[in-house]
């Protein structure tokens, strides 16, 4: 990992601490609101005016740095695993996998043991330890 991309990485972390958690106007007040965000759009609304005491709205000065956008914090690209052809596609330098969720056991045990071989990180290699024999 060049030394930018650490840098990079440790200034997004950093804004990362101070950014807010935005939510949606008003959603602490009615329980058919949920808390995900959308703009403020109201005439007189008190958030899109940026009332003192009112939740942030989100601004481009809370984005991080070019280079480290989407990136794992390991400083690679994350890329969804289904099956063992997928792993053959990945670039072990710049990617990182992570199995999908609605993989089952025995094909994520495949998997694996495929990555192993290829020299790929998997994220999530938990739930995979190998079947008992009956």
């Amino acid at each position: 990992m060049s030394e930018d991309l650490k840098k990079a990485l440790e200034l997004r972390r950093k804004i990362k601490e101070k950014k807010p958690e935005f939510i949606r106007e008003e959603s602490w007040r009615y329980k058919r609101l949920k808390e995900s965000w959308r703009k403020p759009k109201g005439l007189d609304n008190k958030m899109r005016l940026e009332v003192k005491g009112w939740p942030k709205r989100v601004k481009i000065g809370y984005r991080g740095p070019k280079v480290a956008r989407g990136l794992h914090p390991k400083g690679k690209f994350e890329v969804l695993i289904n099956n063992k052809k997928d792993l053959e596609a990945l670039d072990p330098e710049r990617q990182i996998a992570r199995i999908a969720s609605s993989v089952g056991r025995r094909k994520r045990i495949q998997i694996l043991e495929r990555a192993k071989e290829l020299g790929i990180t998997i994220l999530n290699p938990q739930r995979a330890e190998p079947l008992a024999k009956r």
